[in-house]
């Protein structure tokens, strides 16, 4: 089993959702989308008058917002990035929620939010999505109380960002550990 934090606000889970599937496509592992929030990606502003760290922290937050788009165009996928980027806890509740396989949603929610900017702590946004691949429409306030009880979960496991990866309690972070992953689970149906 292969446990796989995702946040539909994060870049860098929607570019690590096709890599994923096509791993447990190739190995036949079986995966486990863990819903995990993370802090909003955000550009900071230019000012007149900066610091050199200020500078630094945007011309960072440049480079690594055109390094997804390059990524993005790669994979033949728009993203689109907001000044005020939305939320995404009702999304995330409600994947805590879903019996059955969750990536059409998983691939719906990314989609709304990336192209469209969706807010995704907008329970009717969600609900809207969860209807459009057939999937039953949760109750909110449950929904919300199993994210947090996952969150506390994941955070005990050394969880701390999305993507994440845990295999055989080890813990990666990002989509580029993805060979190393195969490998682990290649090396464990050997053994």
């Amino acid at each position: 089993m292969l446990t796989v934090t995702v946040d539909f606000k994060s870049p860098a889970s929607c570019l690590a959702l096709e890599p994923t599937l096509e791993l447990a496509r190739k190995t036949g592992v079986q995966i486990e989308w863990l819903p995990f929030s993370v802090r909003p990606f955000l550009i900071p502003e230019e000012k007149a008058e900066e610091t050199v760290g200020e500078r630094h922290r945007r011309v960072r937050a440049l480079s690594q917002r055109d390094t997804w788009l390059h990524y993005a165009a790669v994979q033949g996928r728009e993203m689109h990035f907001s000044k005020t980027p939305a939320g995404s806890e009702a999304a995330l509740a409600a994947l805590a929620t879903i019996d059955g396989d969750p990536v059409p949603f998983i691939r719906a929610a990314f989609a709304a939010y990336w192209t469209e900017q969706a807010n995704l702590d907008d329970v009717t946004v969600v609900s809207a999505l969860l209807s459009s691949v057939q999937t039953e429409v949760p109750d909110p306030q449950s929904a919300r109380a199993k994210l947090l009880s996952l969150r506390v979960q994941a955070e005990e496991r050394g969880i701390f960002e999305s993507p994440s990866y845990l295999i055989a309690d080890q813990l990666f972070v990002g989509r580029e550990h993805l060979p190393w992953i195969r490998s682990l689970i290649e090396a464990a149906k050997v053994a």
